[in-house]
């Protein structure tokens, strides 16, 4: 029971420190700057649900997929560590989400992309959902889904109430949590590479005693 509470707690913060619900609330409120209250309210609740959709479909498919592709999950691992970690890198020297803007933007469903996807289930949320959830059978499907979840329901009230939360926090303590998420990050990447590497190791033993 501690073995799952300790995954529940270190897929949840995998999954904050990669989504990093501040930046996106900035992305958020800069893309619905010309919504009402209702509207940022739907809007916020479709990319959410669209971003848990995703998520949910790529724990629960994350062996059919392997079967399918015929990949290994060390190759999983290894690939999504090195993801996982360039973004928090990327985090760290201050290069978090891009805040896009334009015109254009605001014709268009933002819900979709870039919030659902990019921003929210991007590359890395993929990669660390199908890392958590493909190894061990339903309980760590279940920790995998219900952590995202919870950080869905994080993320929206961060979104409902984003410009107050931006004008409370300021620009600079946003910049610190931005590279306090990336070296979390960055920490989590290194950890999902050399887990694979070791498996990789283990497995080629195996192979040639």
């Amino acid at each position: 029971m501690d073995g799952l509470w300790q995954h529940a707690l270190t897929v949840f913060l995998g999954f904050f420190a990669i989504m990093n619900p501040l930046p996106n609330t900035v992305a958020f409120v800069g893309l619905t700057a010309q919504q009402s209250k209702a509207e940022q309210r739907k809007t916020a609740i479709k990319a959410l649900l669209i971003s848990l959709a995703i998520v949910c479909a790529f724990s629960l498919l994350g062996k059919g997929i392997f079967h399918l592709f015929g990949i290994s999950l060390p190759a999983l691992r290894i690939t999504g560590g090195v993801i996982v970690f360039i973004i928090g890198y990327h985090m760290l020297k201050g290069a978090g989400n891009t805040l896009h803007k334009g015109d254009d933007l605001q014709a268009e469903d933002v819900s979709v992309s870039p919030l659902a996807v990019p921003l929210l289930a991007g590359p890395g949320t993929i990669a660390t959902a199908m890392n958590f959830s493909a190894a061990d059978g339903w309980p760590h499907i279940l920790i995998t889904i219900v952590m995202f979840s919870l950080l869905c329901l994080i993320t929206f009230f961060s979104f409902i109430y984003g410009e107050c939360i931006i004008r409370r926090v300021g620009d600079n303590s946003l910049n610190i949590i931005t590279r306090l998420m990336g070296l979390i990050l960055a920490v989590i990447g290194c950890q999902m590479v050399i887990q694979g590497a070791m498996e990789v190791v283990s497995q080629f033993i195996q192979a040639h005693p």
